[in-house]
């Protein structure tokens, strides 16, 4: 049996192309020197799994900011604006990812949008009418032969004609139809050209195909791999899909003279059923996806070496794969110095899942597997009981009625009051929460951390940034406040270290997007709230001033979504557990004279499933009750806001209204605003806040732009209920571009009143 890997982090184990690139956009480092580190760093990550054994090695799946771009830029799909700065082939490529503001121009970045059912955020390729497809990048064939100088045999890994078809932009009079013929022929090029190289494999990456597919979704698919096999001579071509199965075309697949197809395992809840049901062709090999890419925890081996003899029984050549790229998963175990051998026994990362495969191929290979150490080992494992059950956490969740889930009186009810209770102005202006996290914040906390200060020293600081953060925006003029965070460090990893049931990892960073990582806790027993959170701060902050202080939190469904979650229990009690907890911070802040609270709900549509038919049952059901549940003890006048962000919301938005808050912002900044035509299309009550302006990227919008914005959106929104704000949270961003970029905002908004008011 053969190992392969779909994909390995790219970030580096200590997150060294995340750094190296951020010097880089400060003109730190020399492009030389960034296209070094990142040479070291392939050549780590093809060594390390070479090492491990594994048999399939990746390569291209290294980026210096998102895969989907890169395939953009194999192909020129470039769009126009970014070409006319006449920057360098680099630059021109962040300059797509992150915006470009300077002396070559001023130009918004591309669109972000997740990453199917995952916290990745990729970069969404936009095609202009006159954007001529065709192969021009050689990243790939480099790589191949950067490998190949090392003694690595590596399979190129390109996103596939389908996936990118449908999740490109297409911005003019034409439409995806008129880009196939193209495509086709771009991708039978770089066949052409693997051949001329003589790369034995090359992987197409198609998880557009575990959703929904309807006739015209398997036409198109069949027109272009009908004609690109048909090119493909030396090279063999992989078909790989994650995050689920193809039950809609997989008889249509197993008749195609692919060498290998990629089946998810894990995610795929038909993927066995539907070899059992339709076969699986003897001269293709099955990359098995049973070793899980998006989770932390062990591969339990008796249950895999289970599925691996029953498809070798079925006479299947299998090759045990991972279930998608581990780009997903931390980098290694090794920094793990904090938690207890205990815990970290049952944790795997990249680096280890790399480990599992080659036990599991060894055990697959071996007739008397279950008398290897290996074997017994991870048996031993999955049979010790973890103390991970509070009963006093079940026993309240069971005693939760349907009443708790309601609010009253009505929304509409609730705003009439909330008006003139607040007295707000007309499009209020405001923050969706955190502020720059500088050197002295990050340093203040981290001397903390080290017991180099006191808790007295530590909280001192942050009260005299908070009471800084207050005067700064009460000077510029913004509406309702927000205390700027600076206690936090991740949104989700912040509250996971307030509440029980959850593991922290020191080093267990997962990239997010570009150059933004994160370290999702763990969650390990049952969830729930010790002791008041946030309510410190924000009571500390309201009192600074006369105007509204915003309470800032987390929802439960965010919480989870950005943690890795167990296995063993539902991800319904999960969610419900930290709504519980939520709901006891979210009272306590109004208690404590609070009166506006936003809890947001970044990653609502994160675990969606892909396909519609399970949306409701497997998800919505009971993710939108449990927003409701956190916020449904609160009084008429005070006012709960949610918090949304680079997500496809249209073919949800009826269920976010279902979620009953009074204020929802969102992204808008970076997409086409087809959101505010589905907003009106819905009669969405909850009042809006379209973000205004990108906070992912650098530079800073100019008063024109925001009102030209908003114009766009009052045709659109009633200006009763429009907000303005930044599109996210300012963590990221640097202090003067942040100031700079809120003062217009304000200006923005006092110019559209007088234009009101006229």
């Amino acid at each position: 049996m053969e190992t392969a890997v779909i994909g390995f982090p790219r970030i580096g184990t200590l997150r060294e192309l995340k750094f190296a690139s951020e010097k880089y956009f400060r003109k730190e480092i020399t492009p030389e020197e960034l296209l070094q580190t990142a040479k070291i760093l392939r050549k780590t990550h093809w060594d390390t799994q070479k090492s491990a054994g594994i048999d399939y090695i990746s390569c291209n799946d290294f980026s210096y900011y998102d895969m989907m771009l890169d395939t953009a830029v194999l192909f020129s799909i470039i769009p126009k604006r970014y070409k006319a700065l006449g920057l360098s082939e680099l630059d021109t490529y962040f300059a797509m990812a992150r915006g470009y503001q300077g002396a070559s121009g001023d130009v918004k970045a591309l669109a972000m949008k997740k990453w199917f059912n995952t916290n990745y955020h990729y970069i969404v390729p936009e095609v202009e009418d006159d954007t001529c497809i065709r192969l021009s990048g050689n990243k790939l064939w480099e790589e191949y032969v950067e490998a190949k100088s090392l003694g690595i045999e590596t399979k190129p890994v390109v996103i596939g004609a389908y996936t990118l078809l449908k999740l490109c932009r297409y911005t003019g009079e034409n439409c995806c139809a008129d880009y196939i013929d193209p495509v086709i022929s771009a991708y039978g090029d770089l066949l052409k050209k693997c051949q001329e190289y003589k790369i034995p494999w090359i992987q197409f990456d198609e998880p557009a195909l575990v959703q929904d597919m309807d006739r015209e979704d398997m036409a198109l698919f069949h027109k272009i791999y009908d004609a690109l096999l048909a090119c493909a001579s030396n090279s063999r071509i992989l078909l790989q899909t994650y995050f689920g199965d193809i039950r809609d075309i997989y008889t249509d697949v197993i008749q195609m003279p692919f060498a290998g197809i990629g089946l998810d395992l894990i995610e795929g809840k038909e993927t066995y059923h539907l070899i059992e049901k339709y076969g699986f062709p003897r001269d293709t090999m099955l990359f098995a996806g049973l070793v899980n890419g998006k989770n932390i925890w062990k591969n339990h081996y008796d249950k895999t070496l289970r599925v691996l003899e029953a498809l070798r029984e079925k006479g299947i050549q299998t090759v045990l794969s991972t279930s998608c790229s581990l780009l997903h998963v931390p980098y290694t175990l090794k920094h793990e110095r904090a938690l207890s051998s205990e815990y970290l026994s049952y944790f795997s990362f990249a680096q280890e899942k790399l480990t599992e495969l080659g036990e599991l191929k060894d055990l697959a290979e071996c007739e008397a597997y279950h008398l290897e150490a290996a074997y017994q080992n991870n048996q031993q494992l999955f049979a010790k009981k973890r103390d991970c059950e509070k009963k006093e956490v079940k026993q309240r969740l069971s005693l939760v009625t349907a009443d708790d889930y309601v609010r009253l009186p009505s929304r509409i009810q609730r705003q009439e009051r909330q008006k003139k209770v607040l007295m707000l102005p007309e499009l209020p202006t405001t923050t969706i929460g955190s502020f720059p996290q500088t050197k002295d914040v990050k340093a203040n906390r981290s001397a903390y951390r080290q017991r180099k200060i006191s808790e007295k020293e530590y909280v001192a600081f942050n009260r005299e940034k908070i009471a800084q953060c207050v005067a700064w925006q009460e000077e510029i003029g913004l509406d309702v406040l927000v205390h700027g965070e600076y206690e936090r460090n991740d949104m989700v990893e912040y509250f996971g270290e307030s509440l029980g049931g959850f593991l922290f990892t020191e080093k267990a960073w997962v990239q997010s997007y570009g150059t933004r990582c994160v370290k999702p806790p763990v969650i390990w027993g049952d969830i729930y709230r010790e002791k008041p959170i946030t309510v410190e701060w924000s009571v500390y902050a309201q009192s600074l001033t006369k105007k509204w202080m915003k309470g800032m939190l987390t929802g439960p469904v965010t919480i989870f979504n950005w943690s890795f979650p167990r296995e063993d229990i539902s991800i319904k009690e999960s969610i419900l557990q930290i709504a519980l907890a939520i709901r006891d911070e979210v009272l306590d802040l109004e208690k404590n004279g609070i009166q506006i609270i936003q809890i947001d709900e970044a990653a609502l549509r994160e675990k969606l499933p892909l396909r519609k038919s399970d949306w409701q049952k497997e998800y919505l059901d009971f993710v939108i009750p449990a927003f409701r549940l956190t916020h449904s003890g609160v009084k008429p006048e005070t006012q709960i806001h949610t918090h949304m962000c680079y997500s496809e919301f249209t073919d949800i938005i009826s269920a976010i209204d279902d979620m009953d808050a009074d204020v929802i912002t969102f992204e808008a900044s970076r997409s086409d605003l087809q959101i505010l035509d589905c907003l009106r299309e819905h009669d969405f009550e909850t009042e809006v806040g379209a973000g205004v302006y990108d906070i992912h990227a650098p530079r800073v919008p100019s008063v024109e732009e925001i009102v030209a914005a908003l114009r766009v959106m009052l045709s659109k929104i009633d200006q009763e209920k429009l907000w303005v704000n930044p599109d996210c949270g300012l963590k990221t961003r640097a202090m003067p571009e942040t100031e700079e970029s809120l003062k217009n905002l304000v200006a923005a908004a006092k110019q559209i009143r007088n234009e009101l008011r006229e």
